[in-house]
């Protein structure tokens, strides 16, 4: 088995106010898919997100990548191969500068500092931020912060990329730039995100939660032009597949 593949069976998570977030979640993931986890806000999407490389533990089911399950042995492995973008790129942001936060992860992968320096100029020329590398990063603008984050992932090289609203706060340039770097992951992508035209651009599968429960998995194209599906999730069709509010094309 491909060690790309990502299996959630029965998962189960409750938070400690005894809320349920998650209500027996399961699906199956393979190598180079590209997976758009929609659903309304507390549906579930970011709790399952922090499950898929140990954030989160489950009250009942399992992760498994690969042929392991996500344990705490597992966990070390696990997370070099599955690659967590958060929503707020301040969770991720924590060094002097932009170098040392992109070089982090590689250097505690106990690679040589060429490599490092490699790695790094790579992530850092694929979201278009070379420029920032001495900038500290609570110096930078919103969409500059997320381009970094994603810098300091994609320097790990890892074979899935788990992103969790990776549009938030961006301006459509920064937006688009970002859409045409992740088509260029050659591995595997799930994201969570409410940007249903950036499903679109990236997912041709989408995995529907709503209210802890995984209520469709399928085509994206299918699964927006379910109305009724939709409107039971709390969700809007993409803005390219709604008519024009003027003309009514």
């Amino acid at each position: 088995m491909s060690h790309h593949i990502v299996e959630v069976d029965d998962l189960h998570y409750t938070y400690p106010d005894q809320t349920p977030a998650l209500r027996g979640v399961s699906f199956r993931i393979t190598h180079g898919e590209s997976v758009a986890v929609v659903g309304a806000n507390g549906a579930g999407k970011s709790t399952l997100l922090l499950h898929l490389n140990g954030y989160l533990t489950p009250i009942r089911g399992q992760v498994r990548i690969g042929d392991f399950p996500l344990t705490r042995e597992t966990l070390q492995d696990i997370r070099r191969t599955v690659g967590m973008i958060f929503q707020d790129p301040d969770d991720q942001l924590f060094m002097p500068t932009v170098f040392d936060d992109v070089a982090f992860g590689p250097l505690n992968l106990g690679l040589p500092p060429q490599d490092v320096e490699k790695r790094v100029e790579e992530a850092l020329s694929q979201m278009d931020v070379s420029h920032l590398r001495d900038r500290p990063p609570f110096r930078l603008s919103g969409g500059e912060k997320r381009a970094v984050a994603i810098a300091s992932v994609l320097s790990m090289s890892p074979d899935i990329l788990v992103m969790d609203e990776p549009t938030t706060g961006l301006d459509p340039r920064a937006r688009r730039l970002l859409i045409e770097r992740l088509a260029t992951f050659p591995h595997t992508r799930i994201i969570a995100t409410h940007d249903l035209d950036l499903v679109l651009d990236l997912c041709r599968r989408t995995i529907v939660i709503h209210e802890g429960r995984v209520t469709a998995d399928g085509p994206a194209a299918d699964i927006f032009a379910d109305e009724q599906l939709l409107a039971e999730s709390h969700l809007e069709k993409p803005l390219r597949m709604q008519g024009c509010p003027v003309c009514g094309g």
